[in-house]
């Protein structure tokens, strides 16, 4: 959440104008903006392009404005002859369900001139698992358990599995002894913050003899131990993901939304489009206009023509043995990349 006042100068919206804020997950962005406009105030009759900068800085947070259950001031005169103002905004975060909407509440201002705005926040009940199963990495429990499921995978009959229900009791029987196997030499281990997937037996016995000695050459052995584990298990990642995906540039995640600049509104006649009804409008009266109009063709010839490429047949095994190569990140071009 975000709280801004701007002066009659505008000096936040020109700092976040001339300044790259990174802010990332902003939901709420509220307070006194110093600006009058027809776009929430409709006594108004002007806009002003200082709402233009606010509505392009709401934009780069992931923001826009929300509208007042009641619209009315949040600006109050002490006066007759000042009218009452709407000054106070409340830009919520887009396609939330949670936040659509806030309140205006001119009673709880008491001598103060500024009505307080709140917004509902739901708060979901969430379970959070505190405990999981595992089998200790190179542990006894791991070596049983792997012996055991070849065992298993051993004995099973094949000889047997003349149809469908053969085949399923026989998974269902596999499976079975798969559990049964896992649950004799799992352990259930607490997840706390300090959980770490490097960390197996030799810490706990290195920090468990530090902690009964107190002595300082057990406690650099546990130091030591710690830097040279660290140091095989990230550089074992780091090289099983460079040979996976075979180029330095996919360790980038670029499978995310990419997150689009922002624009200034859409104009029409002078007005803003705020509105998705706003918006067909403009593109229904934009559509009839050129709908009679002549279209030039003549600019096509200005696009350079290229040879065609012959098209080598492929079997659909080729292609699928073709892409299993690479993950979803990549292509099979010589590049990995086009």
């Amino acid at each position: 959440m975000m709280n801004i006042y701007s002066n009659s100068f505008q000096s936040a919206l020109k700092y976040f104008k001339d300044t790259k804020a990174n802010i990332r997950n902003l939901l709420i962005m509220s307070s006194d903006f110093n600006i009058r406009d027809n776009s929430w105030d409709p006594l108004y009759p002007h806009y002003l392009s200082h709402s233009d900068d606010l509505f392009i800085i709401a934009d780069s947070f992931n923001l826009g404005l929300s509208t007042p259950t009641n619209q009315v001031s949040t600006r109050y005169s002490n006066n007759c002859q000042d009218i009452n103002l709407v000054l106070d905004l409340m830009f919520l975060c887009f396609r939330s369900y949670e936040l659509n909407n806030y309140t205006i509440h001119p009673e709880w201002r008491l001598i103060s001139n500024y009505a307080h705005l709140t917004v509902t926040i739901l708060i979901v009940e969430e379970h959070i698992q505190t405990k999981k199963h595992t089998i200790v990495k190179d542990s006894k429990e791991e070596h049983i358990f792997i012996k055991k499921l070849i065992k298993a995978i051993r004995n099973i009959d094949t000889d047997n599995i003349s149809d469908v229900n053969c085949l399923n009791n026989t998974v269902h029987d596999l499976a079975s002894s798969m559990e049964n196997i896992w649950v004799k030499n799992l352990k259930v281990v607490n997840i706390t913050k300090y959980s770490k997937s490097w960390w197996d037996t030799k810490y706990s016995r290195d920090l468990n003899k530090y902690r009964a000695s107190k002595h300082i050459e057990d406690w650099k052995q546990f130091k030591n131990t710690v830097k040279i584990t660290k140091c095989i298990f990230f550089n074992l990642n780091i090289q099983e993901i460079s040979n996976k995906r075979r180029g330095s540039w996919e360790l980038m995640n670029w499978v995310n939304k990419y997150k689009l600049p922002a624009v200034e509104a859409v104009k029409h006649n002078g007005q803003q489009c705020l509105k998705i009804s706003d918006l067909w409008h403009a593109l229904y009266s934009l559509f009839n206009m050129a709908q009679d109009c002549q279209i030039d063709m003549e600019i096509l010839n200005e696009i350079l023509s290229k040879l065609s490429s012959p098209w080598v047949p492929f079997s659909e095994e080729e292609f699928i043995s073709s892409i299993s190569k690479y993950n979803n990140l990549s292509t099979f071009g010589p590049d990995k990349l086009s």
